[in-house]
């Protein structure tokens, strides 16, 4: 196989301090490094997800993007968790509105969405 598993996600955030408190306070990842680039004017934040990483980019005034998940192009991004409700229960009381908990239909694991602030959707799965 030539590809292990995913490194990161990158994901650019049209207001860098709303993004970061809902990426590192509200969903709890924990900060890697941060770092300012000064020659575009941007930041990058990496944050830790088990094995994985989520790049937190800021850009000045970046276009924005179709977030329906039907939209062509990257469809989600899929958080495993051990218990959803615990968890819609912890995003809801920061303000974060979650859709109803459904069933996959092909493995009878429970499931939802939401959005981080820009729109982008987010999914929570149920190990």
């Amino acid at each position: 196989m030539l590809f292990q598993h995913i490194h990161h996600v990158a994901i650019i955030a049209s207001d860098y301090s709303v993004s970061k408190y809902f990426y590192t306070e509200i969903l709890q990842l924990p900060i890697l490094a941060e770092t300012y680039r000064q020659e575009r004017d941007s930041y990058k934040l990496d944050l830790q997800l088990g094995q994985n990483q989520i790049e937190l980019f800021s850009f000045p005034q970046p276009p924005a993007r179709l977030s329906s998940p039907e939209a062509a192009g990257l469809r989600h991004l899929a958080f495993e968790v051990v218990d959803i409700a615990v968890v819609i229960a912890h995003l809801e009381a920061h303000g974060v509105l979650c859709e109803p908990i459904r069933i996959d239909e092909f493995t009878q694991k429970r499931f939802t969405f939401f959005q981080d602030p820009d729109g982008l959707p987010l999914e929570l799965y149920e190990r």
